[in-house]
């Protein structure tokens, strides 16, 4: 695992966001097609908003979340009106973008055909994780029902999940195997909890912390706030 500390979080952001489109370039050259997985959440945006203004290959990128809450894409709750509204735009408005939701479906049904969907983009070239102080990433949740069904050697692509802590909506995750395919993997944290959080996923077990499976070949981007 490599970290590098930033003095704030629009430094970081200009940062990994140069870093992921230098990465993204070279797997354009090399393959002439890549695929980039992203987290939801506000943490991002920044991120999204610099990355989808720089002159890349888009039409050749296809982007996916990392996991979604199982509504549907037009809700204020899916992550897709996050990607939309700040990635898919400006100069990224070209990319492909595979959606983590399939209407009319309950979410064991939706992930086995998203799995279909999922797989013929990967491995994933470029991966960004974040992370929660419970040591969760995508949504892989410590103390889940599914979470070691999503871990499985067997695992498909997708995969149904619901949260630990009372929120309403299930939802679909990238399994363990599929995040695991990545080429290039970015932890994004910001704070002394999350911090702290990541120094006891390094010695703790994916159970119990399942960003620590993606960390030794991981390089996280840490900003005090």
């Amino acid at each position: 695992m490599e970290l590098l500390s930033y003095q704030n979080a629009a430094e970081m952001m200009r940062a990994l966001a140069e870093r992921l489109a230098s990465e993204l370039s070279s797997v354009l050259v090399q393959n002439g097609q890549a695929t980039l997985a992203v987290p939801g959440g506000s943490t991002p945006e920044p991120l999204f908003d610099i990355l989808s203004r720089i002159n890349l290959d888009w039409a050749n990128i296809t982007i996916m979340l990392t996991d979604e809450r199982w509504v549907p894409s037009d809700s204020l709750r899916s992550n897709t009106a996050l990607v939309k509204n700040h990635l898919l735009v400006n100069a990224a408005r070209a990319a492909n973008y595979v959606a983590l939701y399939e209407f009319g479906c309950n979410p064991k049904d939706g992930a086995e055909a998203l799995s279909q969907r999922v797989a013929p983009y990967l491995p994933i070239d470029v991966l960004v994780l974040g992370m929660g102080a419970d040591m969760h990433t995508a949504s892989l949740f410590p103390g889940a029902v599914e979470l070691a069904s999503a871990q499985s050697a067997e695992a498909a692509a997708v995969v149904p999940i619901v949260p630990v802590g009372g929120d309403l909506e299930p939802r679909v995750t990238l399994s363990a195997n599929a995040l695991a395919t990545a080429i290039c993997t970015h932890v994004l944290i910001l704070g002394a909890e999350k911090k702290a959080a990541l120094a006891r996923a390094q010695i703790y077990s994916p159970a119990d912390a399942p960003i620590s499976q993606f960390l030794p070949n991981a390089t996280v981007h840490w900003c005090p706030s």
